[in-house]
């Protein structure tokens, strides 16, 4: 869940990266990068990196190389995600000691890997790639559940206060452009830098679903997370409009501290990280299903199943 450009603090993703060298990756001798694609539901891991007495995603991905043939020198990720956070379009670095043909080794690689994590690509990448360092910016996504059902808890925050969607719009609006973040981040004064540069914000309603993205050059610490809270704060009426602009606009200025309103890691995904020369993140839209479909377990989402009334929804898997 880090970057040598000015005004880019250590932490690439949102709850950021320290893998690999700052000033940029070094040429591999003898050997071979790749990049891979990682989707991942992070409610049974401890975050991204490394850990050595817990589970986490990129020790899943290690043993998982190494167990398909991989010899690897190096993995990093674009961002370091939390515990509870889940991935849509991770993006990670490989260096083999060794060239491997992609496609057996990406077939063995999700062999070997648990039903949380799946790589949806792997290819041949320049020698001196590097996942967070390259990366130009990053998109996440955080879901809102304005209804209370058995099954939002993994993947939304359930708000069941009643919330001003468009109140939230506006007021999104003030987090848009250079800012010091201090106050929406974790532990501050360890960053090498607290200012961020917010390219775009939206809060889209999707049914029962409130969808907030989040597109930036880099995040802090929890800055995501702290950011959602204090917007559902004014969607309920505690906080106005004002007084955020005034959080994000003067980190000195008296108020309530927005880690008092942190939301919960379940509902945020790593949405998209984009390169140079890559198109935008297109429209907002749920997590899943991500190809427009309609699930028969709808209601979730607040529309309709395309089911006849009388017959029994049919769920496949």
């Amino acid at each position: 869940m880090k970057n040598s450009k000015a005004g880019r603090s250590k932490r690439g993703g949102q709850e950021g990266a320290r893998s690999g060298r700052r000033g940029g990756a070094q040429a591999v001798h003898g050997g071979a990068t790749y990049r891979f694609d990682v989707e991942y539901d992070g409610t049974g891991f401890h975050g991204w990196q490394i850990q050595k007495n817990a589970r986490s995603v990129a020790g899943e991905l290690s043993r998982a190389i190494q167990e398909a043939g991989g010899e690897l020198r190096e993995l990093g990720g674009s961002g370091r995600t939390d515990a509870g956070v889940h991935a849509l379009g991770q993006v990670a670095y490989l260096r083999l000691c060794a060239v491997a043909d992609p496609e057996p080794l990406l077939h063995g690689i999700n062999e070997a890997l648990p039903n949380g994590i799946h790589v949806s690509s792997l290819v041949r990448a320049a020698d001196r790639f590097h996942a967070r360092h390259d990366a130009v910016r990053r998109s996440y996504l955080y879901q809102i559940i304005r209804s209370r059902t058995a099954f939002s808890r993994r993947y939304a925050w359930s708000v069941s206060e009643q919330l001003d969607a468009p109140l939230m719009a506006s007021a999104a609006q003030c987090f848009v452009g250079r800012h010091d973040f201090s106050r929406f981040c974790e532990r501050p004064k360890a960053q090498s830098s607290t200012i961020v540069v917010v390219d775009n914000v939206q809060v889209v309603e999707a049914g029962e679903l409130l969808l907030v993205r989040i597109t930036a050059s880099h995040f802090l610490w929890r800055m995501v997370r702290r950011l959602v809270g204090s917007l559902v704060q004014v969607g309920t009426g505690r906080l106005s409009p004002e007084d955020l602009a005034k959080l994000v606009n003067d980190p000195t200025a008296p108020g309530e501290l927005p880690s008092k309103s942190t939301a919960p890691s379940s509902g945020l995904f790593l949405e998209r990280v984009e390169y140079p020369g890559e198109p935008p993140v297109g429209e907002v839209r749920p997590a899943f299903p991500r190809d427009g479909s309609v699930p028969a377990y709808s209601l979730y989402l607040g529309q309709e199943a395309d089911v006849e009334p009388d017959a029994p929804p049919t769920l496949n898997g």
